[in-house]
Order: structure tokens, then sequence, then C-alpha cells
């Protein structure tokens, strides 16, 4: 008998029928001899119609509010979810994050989970029940009260709890075949990845790709908890993320494994810095105390005893980061505060970059060719990122998947909207 976690998105529990499609698919993995426990997604996009609503009520909502409000968009799928499987003659329970034993810390909007104290879920694996688990959400250590983890959220709570459980496996399911070479709503022509590695799906799902939440994949790293993505509207074997891909396996790996674009950061550039030692630790100190993660960071050449740097972040930070910088310009002694939120940044990701040379000259002189222009550059062992202008980062995609021939035969499909 083997354990089982499945997390359903948005889109596979959006209305009424997706969620008794879910109901028969849990059942009927019971059934062939498995012990099963769920995570759910709030319903469709219903999480952005909570925040929409909040927005009207209070433009700035306090955050114990705000999880309070945005954790009811899950607690409703896993109550249907729980009805509908009863009704197909087997046992659901249904509970809350804090029910399940999700542990954060007290942060509202991007709590962390500390601890999994999963003692009601597994009472009721024991008694035969399937426990239907409100992802997105857990309770504070210190406050008892109820938090959120962010977006990406029930992705995190499902390898959380298979991790505690100690399950054989953890499912994603969502609205595509599995891992794709490229978002398929952007390259019709994307391939599914049947199997892909921690470190290449880390480096994707920083870099743009929203198939797997980054949080997710740290943490299934981390505990080695086996993780496969699928579609719940087909029965195909989806990508199964792995430490290592298998010898025989990997001869037939291509050489790259995606390409991902992210147009949710912003620029910064800080200019006519003193090029003196310490300068630059003022700059970053800053953005730390506030909390700003940073991506790519470029300095200058130093001219006239100066310098500029410049860097991206979240384009939900920009406000924040510009503000604490400017209330600091006469300290740190800088010239002006350039902004630049038409960015994009495209990413090139494969393990085999380390045994084959060549790929940096086609990844550039496919972007010349493609008419895009890069303006910083960062790079690992195993990825290439650039940043261009937010209008050219599709072109650039596109381009890259054909030049590198990830392009499949036929077209990729979609099943449901843009949930996840």
């Amino acid at each position: 008998m083997a354990l089982v976690v499945q997390k359903y998105g948005g889109s596979s529990v959006a209305d009424a029928d997706s969620i008794k499609r879910v109901a028969r698919r849990i059942v009927e993995t019971q059934r062939a001899g498995n012990q099963v426990t769920v995570v759910v997604s709030a319903m469709g996009d219903s999480t952005d119609e909570l925040m929409d609503l909040a927005q009207q009520v209070s433009p700035d909502p306090p955050g114990r509010e705000l999880d309070m409000l945005l954790t009811a968009g899950e607690r409703i799928s896993m109550a249907l979810l729980a009805m509908a499987i009863s009704d197909l003659g087997a046992e659901a329970r249904s509970y809350t994050g804090s029910q399940a034993g999700l542990i954060t810390d007290r942060y509202h909007g991007q709590a962390r989970i500390i601890d999994v104290t999963p003692g009601r879920i597994q009472a009721a694996l024991a008694e035969g029940a399937i426990p239907i688990v409100a992802g997105f959400q857990g309770v504070a250590q210190d406050t008892k009260d109820i938090t959120t983890l962010g977006r990406g959220g029930s992705d995190t709570t499902a390898v959380a709890l298979a991790a505690a459980l100690d399950a054989d496996v953890c499912e994603i399911y969502t609205d595509v075949d599995g891992v794709f070479s490229a978002d398929p709503r952007l390259v019709p022509a994307a391939r599914q990845v049947p199997y892909i590695t921690y470190e290449e799906m880390l480096e994707l799902a920083a870099h743009g790709a929203k198939v797997l939440h980054l949080r997710c994949v740290e943490y299934a790293r981390r505990f080695d908890v086996p993780l496969r993505v699928r579609s719940s509207f087909t029965d195909k074997p989806g990508t199964l993320v792995v430490h290592e891909i298998e010898e025989n396996i990997a001869m037939e790996q291509p050489i790259i494994s995606g390409v991902s674009q992210d147009l949710s950061e912003a620029k910064i550039t800080v200019t006519a810095v003193p090029d003196l030692p310490g300068e630059a630790a003022l700059v970053f100190e800053t953005l730390a105390g506030i909390g700003v993660n940073l991506d790519m960071i470029v300095q200058n050449v130093s001219a006239d005893g100066s310098t500029d740097i410049t860097f991206t972040l979240p384009n939900a930070d920009l406000g924040a980061a510009s503000a604490a910088l400017l209330a600091r310009q006469e300290e740190i002694a800088f010239g002006e505060l350039l902004q630049d939120e038409g960015i994009a940044k495209v990413s090139l990701v494969g393990a085999g970059m380390r045994s084959h040379p060549g790929v940096s000259a086609t990844f550039f002189r496919t972007l010349a060719d493609a008419g895009v222009n890069v303006e910083m550059i960062s790079t690992s062992e195993i990825r290439i990122s650039v940043v261009t202008r937010a209008e050219d980062a599709a072109k650039a995609v596109q381009a890259l998947h054909t030049s590198f021939g990830l392009n499949a035969e036929g077209e990729a499909v979609v099943y449901a909207g843009t949930g996840r």
C-alpha cells in the first residue's frame, strides 16, 4: 500500500463538474489500494476575486484580516470536495491548514512553514478516511492567528504534508500534462519533459515558470519528497522531478530543459554612487532592512570617482525600495534613482550546459537575430538569464525554443483557463 499526497490547483476544482471529476480520481486512487491525502486550492480565480473585494472595502487591509478572508476560498473547496467524495461511497474529512497541523511563523501573506504536526491526518488515514486539506494556509506558532503562505502556497502545503507523512509520492495536479520546455500558452509547440532534476526545476521556478512554485521545489529537494506533475484532466504520467536522472535516460535528455520568461520584475539604477568601500553595502543594507529580495545586480566601471549600480527586484517592491533609498540619499550620496517597470527576464535552463560548449554563443546569436536587445546578464552553471524589454520577451522565448531544438511535432494542450 502506497501513501499518496495529491494537490489540485484552482483550475482543477473550478466548478461543480470539475470537483466531481477530481473526486472520482481520488476515490479510484484509494480503491487501487493506496492511502490518499489531498490538498486543494481555491476554486478557479476566487482568491483574486476575494482580493479585489478586499481592495474595494479597504485600500490597505490589515494583514491578519486579509489572511482570514483569503483562506475562505480553500475552505470552500475542501468542503465541496469532501461532499463529492462522500457521494461516491468513500469517507472524506476536510481540515483547515491549522487543523491539519501546518505551523508557520507570524508573517501574514508570506508565512513560512516551521513545523507540521499531522496527528489528525494520520488518524483519519488509519481509519480509512481520505483527509482533504485546505492549501495555502496555516496557523502562527506564537500568535495562533491564521496565516497564508503566499502565491503557490498550496504546492508547498502538499509537499510539507508529504514530507511529514513520509509519503511515497506527492502528485501536483494542474491544467497541463506536466512540466514543459516553455509555457504552452506562449509556445504552442512546447514539449512535455518526462523527467527533470530538482536543480533544473528550481532554476525554472525561480525565473518565471509557473507550473511549480519555487518554495515547493525547495522543500521537496530538502526533504527528498518524490514529486510528480500531472494533469487532472487526463491519465498521462506527467513529469517526475528527481535528484538525478538515471544514466540510460540521461543519454536521451536534451541539453536544454526549458525556456522561461518573467514579467514580474522591475529595474532600479542608483547613479553616481561614490566609488568607495562600503557604499554599495549601504545600498543593499537599506533594501535588506525592508525585506526586499534582489535578483540581478550589475555595477558599472568607475568613472570620475563614482559608479552606477543597477539591480532587479519584484515589481511589487519597487515603491518601497525607492522610498527607502531616497530616504538615505544624502547619507549614501548618490545622484539619481532611475526606475524601469518595462522589463522582462528571459532564462534558458539545462543541466547539459555543463558539458556542452557553445550554448552561450547560440543563445546570444539567437537573440541578436531576433532583434532582441540585452540589458543585463546573469548566469549559473545550468542557466543563462537576460533582462530585455517586456515587449520583446515572447519573441525571445519563441526564438530560443526553436533555436535549441525544443519544438514538439504537435501542439501542447492547456485544459483549463489560466489557473494552476
